[in-house]
This record gives C-alpha cells, sequence and structure tokens, in this order.
C-alpha cells in the first residue's frame, strides 16, 4: 500500500512541473502547389448491332388428296324365265253311242 502511495505521489509531483503541451513554434514554409491532373478521354461510342436476319416464308400447304371414286354397281342378274306350264292331258275319247 505504501508503494501505491508513493507512485501516485511522484507521478503527481512530476506532471504538475511539466508543460505537456507543445509551444507555439515559427510557421513553416507553404507547401508546393500540386499539379493539375490529366484529363480523360472521352469514351468511344460503341458498334451499331447488326440487323436481324429475315425469317425463312413459310412453305405453302400441300392440297388434301383427293378420295378414290366409288366403284360402279354390278348390274342385277336377270331374273329365270318361269317354266311353261304343262299341257293339259285330253280327255279320252267316249264310246260311240248305241243305235
Amino acid at each position: 500500500m505504501k508503494r501505491l502511495m508513493f507512485v501516485v505521489t511522484l507521478f503527481s509531483v512530476l506532471s504538475v512541473g511539466c508543460d505537456v503541451r507543445g509551444r507555439d513554434g515559427v510557421a513553416g514554409p507553404s507547401g508546393a502547389e500540386g499539379r493539375p491532373g490529366v484529363s480523360g478521354e472521352a469514351g468511344k461510342s460503341g458498334s451499331e448491332g447488326a440487323t436481324g436476319a429475315s425469317g425463312a416464308t413459310g412453305a405453302d400447304g400441300a392440297s388434301g388428296a383427293r378420295g378414290d371414286k366409288g366403284r360402279t354397281g354390278s348390274t342385277g342378274a336377270t331374273g329365270a324365265e318361269g317354266a311353261t306350264g304343262a299341257a293339259g292331258a285330253e280327255g279320252a275319247q267316249g264310246r260311240p253311242g248305241s243305235r
């Protein structure tokens, strides 16, 4: 504890006798004036875009195929002729009458 009190007292005595602030000195010479910077170059314009190619023309639609013509119907068969009826049998001759 004595040591602590000794250190604090010594520090207080030393700091009272010292002026920590710096004294104002003579002003120094002015610094050299800086040179102006070089101007930047102007940017170049971009190139124009290429023109787009035209699209291909669409193909014409093909005409639909025509359907086959219907086949002609076959001619109807001729009907059979009716059979001729059988001739009737002739009647027998009558007996001669008596006299």
